[in-house]
């Protein structure tokens, strides 16, 4: 079977403390409940979940959607997107399987990437690792007025802003994800082709806007 691999790349830096972690926690949690009543994205879609701080780090490996369960986080110091982007692509390279001359391999991985701030580290040195993985979609989401939009854009074209970072928006951002994995795991199974533009998945709710 193969696998729509979905890597959540969230910034769980000290600016999130509070009312935005929690609500990216309870983001998660709805992410994965929608997902499960949907037949589509239970037969394809596997979540994993990579955090960052001062550092990045896999908090939960790629799993299938029966068996993902949210994980608890909780917010840090400063902003290692660099890191991230580094940290993301080590993941692929390790869990997504490639397509052989005996087997296809799993669909290209989406990368949903959240951040409210400024990287604090070196990020071009870790986009120019990540570039040398292949991934489907890379959307970022500048989540509340602190971030930086201009880095995002270098990083993929597909970037959605957020006017804040409260708990109704953050959670109309992961509601939208949701229905994003949604999409492309029907588009996967029934014509075999994958999502590869913004305008593909479902339109964004009125507290999204695209950069």
């Amino acid at each position: 079977m193969r696998r729509l691999p979905v890597y959540l790349v969230l910034d769980v830096s000290g600016s999130m403390h509070g009312e935005p972690i929690e609500a990216v926690r309870n983001g998660m949690q709805m992410l994965a409940s929608t997902l499960r009543t949907d037949p589509y994205a239970l037969e394809t879609a596997y979540l994993s979940v990579i955090v960052f701080d001062e550092k990045a780090r896999q908090v939960v490996p790629l799993t299938e959607l029966t068996a993902f369960q949210p994980p608890t986080i909780e917010a840090g110091s400063t902003t290692s997107l660099g890191d991230a982007l580094r940290v993301t692509k080590d993941c692929i390279a390790r869990e997504v399987q490639k397509t052989t001359a005996e087997a296809k391999g799993d669909w290209k991985p989406l990368v949903f990437l959240m951040t409210d701030g400024q990287p604090t580290d070196d990020w071009e040195k870790g986009w120019a690792e990540f570039r040398t993985v292949k991934t489907g979609m890379v959307i970022a989401c500048a989540a509340g007025p602190n971030a930086n939009t201009t880095v995002l854009k270098q990083i993929t074209e597909a970037v959605v802003s957020l006017d804040t970072a409260d708990s109704s928006t953050i959670g109309a951002f992961f509601k939208w994800v949701s229905a994003s994995i949604s999409t492309s795991s029907q588009k996967v199974d029934l014509t075999k082709s994958e999502s590869s533009n913004i305008s593909e998945l479902p339109p964004p709710p009125p507290q999204i806007s695209l950069v």
